[in-house]
């Protein structure tokens, strides 16, 4: 697997994505793409116009030319990546595939995108059916938009599109979650991920279930489980949520916040940490909202939690550096 397929994937519906454009989506509707959960597949299951996919499915094509489907990036920011999953299209994926990406301001249609100037992402490419086709990218442009065409027409499970989300620095308040993936925050390290990736803990909204969260196996040890948050940018932390919805009998009996400002300490040195929350109990199933005195400015926040458990989300809302926020944003636009 590419390290790349551990980044956010920036089409999910989790952020926000959709399609924007489709040109044909005859056997199967192109909203499939950008769904956060595994496609799935019921044989011998048919409607109307046939077998039912779980995927974006096209008619066979009886003139020249291509399919296309454009895609909003629920969160925009540089690829670094690309998967299109061909799973259960079997004799009737499309051989080959291209990506592009665009980046425009506002909210384009599809009149306005089909007229965009599109970078090429992902060559015209062979792929395989039923399978993650995985293509690394090298860019460090920043897109909004991303078309995926396919040669000559077939059928595509998912589109995955994995990177670095790089907000519009004028489109965010003066005080939002530092640790909030769609920010630009990302998952450092962790302890554990047994039963839950750590990517969830910091994904928008509410939790759904017990499996929308960070849960670890059970500690038979003397030790705690932990995880290291990069945040959206450097920042005075002045609220942290610490919630624990859905785990009723594997809830964390107690956790602890650290902070550090990564440019002017080492992570390894406990010596230039800096406490943020002391250790507290927490309660199952409970979103859990405390104030964060005044403290230096932090780059990475380490939770943890005491012994193990399972955790749905951690927030941490904060004044950020906006100088760094903006940086980032000219360098990548």
């Amino acid at each position: 697997m590419e390290e790349f397929t551990l980044l956010p994937d920036l089409a999910s519906r989790t952020f926000g994505g959709g399609i924007v454009h489709a040109n044909d989506e005859f056997f199967a509707a192109a909203d499939h793409l950008v769904e956060p959960a595994s496609p799935v597949f019921a044989p011998r299951t048919f409607g109307q116009k046939g077998q039912v996919y779980d995927g974006w499915e096209t008619r066979r094509r009886r003139e020249p030319g291509y399919d296309t489907v454009i895609v909003r990036l629920g969160a925009p920011g540089v690829v670094h990546g690309i998967d299109i999953d061909t799973a259960f299209f079997t004799g009737n994926y499309p051989p080959y595939a291209s990506v592009e990406g665009a980046a425009l301001d506002g909210y384009p249609d599809a009149a306005q995108l089909l007229e965009a100037d599109w970078s090429p992402l992902v060559p015209r490419s062979a792929l395989s059916g039923d399978s993650q086709n995985l293509f690394p990218v090298d860019s460090r442009q920043r897109f909004t938009h991303v078309r995926l065409n396919i040669y000559p027409d077939g059928g595509v499970a998912r589109l995955r599109v994995h990177g670095e989300v790089v907000p519009d620095p004028r489109l965010l308040p003066a005080i939002f979650d530092v640790a909030a993936a769609e920010h630009g925050a990302r998952i450092a390290s962790c302890s554990n991920m047994f039963y839950g990736h750590p990517q969830n803990m910091i994904n928008p909204g509410l939790a759904r279930s017990m499996g929308d969260g960070w849960e670890t196996s059970r500690r038979r040890d003397d030790g705690n489980d932990w995880v290291l948050v990069q945040l959206a940018a450097p920042a005075i932390i002045e609220l942290a949520e610490l919630d624990t919805s859905h785990f009723k009998g594997n809830a964390p009996g107690s956790a602890t916040l650290r902070g550090i400002d990564g440019r002017v300490g080492l992570l390894d040195d406990p010596d230039d940490w800096f406490d943020l929350l002391p250790q507290i109990r927490l309660s199952p199933d409970t979103r859990h909202r405390f104030p964060i005195p005044v403290v230096p400015v932090a780059t990475h926040v380490r939770l943890d939690i005491y012994p193990d458990g399972g955790m749905a989300r951690l927030r941490l809302h904060a004044r950020p550096d906006a100088a760094v926020l903006r940086a980032r944003f000219e360098a990548t636009t």
